[in-house]
């Protein structure tokens, strides 16, 4: 069945030159290359885009017969937008989907001045939810998981990576790893995993008994059952060093692991720069990181991914160099790091903290949760993240006529309909 969507608003296409590529610097504001003008309509078929058009023009073309409305027959979908924007599917890179528990008296204590540090020795931080996930089966694992993919999926997320990491044992982190590829397998959205063994240390091993367990055990069990298509570490100061980082990287490696990383969160650690160093898809936090490692990494082919979200819900200031990256021309892309701490699926709210808190422009802010994270997550021959004529028609319809207005209601769900493959698969009442 052919699927047109007609009376389009503006259409963020983002398909400009290689769409396999980032899009880097001013060209992320560019909206005369980037943007289609009202009175448009899409032509899908087979999940794909077909053509984009004036509106009369493929009216005239497919259904000369049709007044307006929504009209399904056995021929054609029709999807009245009603004049509203259209943007891509939305890419979340870096999840923390799966996992158990309750941390939200963390607040009061970060409130009295306890440091992620402080709540992490005191029994909190990531060893309280991996106790906690250690404690829950795999079908409430399953089932929390779900339900957070539904809520990515109802705020405009079409992609999303997630990643293991509260099990920190080759049993339970297997399990989270399986329950990722079961979201995979039977969700419409796009889901990606990362193995995240190496997210800290557990109390009844020393470090370097772990390190052997996570290169000699866990290791062989994701690459030997095909549990991930990256590997996570997370290389900050308390955590893993620089050194630890390498040697489970370059492990991974060699069985055809790629890499992304937690990086330069709380300091600058030189970690982006061992990951450009690396090969790394990603070095993702990067707050800190130094401009000789951004330019580095831009140049590698590291994708600089802020978390916005992180510093806002630590009660922190969001100080993030994006307009510093912009203006060098360094690629960039964002995410939403949802985990027990920042409760939030929302790639709407992260563009809206860059465009509100950090003055950033909201379609620069788009092509960075679309078409750019995309990049690290698709081989080239699947890329989505654009709406590039013969792409699969990952996209949102959104309550505004333009597309500026994807991230500025950060209480209210901007996203009228999401389409993945061309098929809706989310509704939701919009102002």
């Amino acid at each position: 069945m052919t699927t047109i969507i007609t009376n389009c608003g503006e259409i963020a296409h983002l398909s400009i030159g290689d769409i396999t590529k980032p899009i880097s610097g001013h060209e992320m504001s560019d909206k005369e290359s980037l943007v289609y003008a009202k009175d448009n309509a899409i032509v899908i078929k087979n999940g794909k885009i077909m053509t984009i058009d004036q509106n009369e023009v493929m009216i005239d073309e497919f259904i000369p017969w049709y007044t307006g409305g929504n009209i399904t027959n056995d021929s054609y979908n029709i999807v009245d937008a009603g004049g509203k924007a259209i943007i891509p599917g939305l890419v979340d890179s870096h999840t923390h989907l799966v996992w158990s528990g309750d941390r939200y008296n963390e607040l009061s204590m970060r409130q009295n001045g306890l440091s992620y540090h402080d709540i992490s020795n005191l029994g909190g931080g990531i060893m309280k939810t991996v106790e906690t996930t250690r404690n829950t089966e795999f079908t409430n694992l399953l089932s929390k998981a779900n339900d957070r993919l539904d809520i990515a999926i109802s705020y405009g997320t079409t992609t999303l990576e997630a990643k293991s990491g509260y099990g920190l044992s080759n049993n339970t982190e297997d399990i989270l790893l399986k329950v990722i590829s079961s979201l995979a397998k039977n969700s419409q959205c796009n889901v990606f995993s990362t193995w995240l063994g190496a997210h800290d240390f557990p109390s009844n091993k020393k470090r370097s008994e772990y390190i052997e367990e996570l290169i000699e055990i866990q290791l062989p069990n994701v690459y030997e059952n095909k549990l991930a298509k990256w590997v996570d570490v997370f290389c900050e100061p308390g955590w893993f060093s620089l050194e630890d980082t390498e040697r489970i990287v370059n492990a991974s490696h060699e069985v055809g692991l790629k890499s992304r990383l937690h990086v330069d969160e709380f300091v600058d650690s030189n970690g982006l720069k061992l990951a450009s160093e690396l090969g790394s898809v990603s070095g993702d936090h990067v707050a800190f990181s130094n401009d000789e490692s951004r330019n580095l990494a831009s140049k590698s082919g590291t994708m600089q991914t802020f978390l916005p979200g992180t510093p806002y819900i630590l009660g922190k200031k969001i100080d993030l160099p994006i307009q510093k990256c912009i203006d060098e021309d360094w690629n960039f892309s964002i995410a939403s790091d949802f985990n027990p701490n920042y409760s939030s699926l929302s790639m709407p709210f992260i563009g809206s903290l860059l465009t509100h808190r950090l003055n950033i422009n909201p379609l620069t802010s788009l092509v960075a949760s679309t078409r750019n994270p995309a990049s690290t997550l698709f081989e080239s021959d699947e890329m989505r993240g654009s709406l590039a004529i013969g792409s699969p028609a990952d996209l949102n319809i959104i309550s505004s006529s333009y597309i500026d207005g994807w991230c500025q209601t950060p209480g209210i769900n901007p996203i009228s309909k999401t389409m993945i493959d061309g098929e809706i698969v989310n509704s939701n009442k919009t102002i």
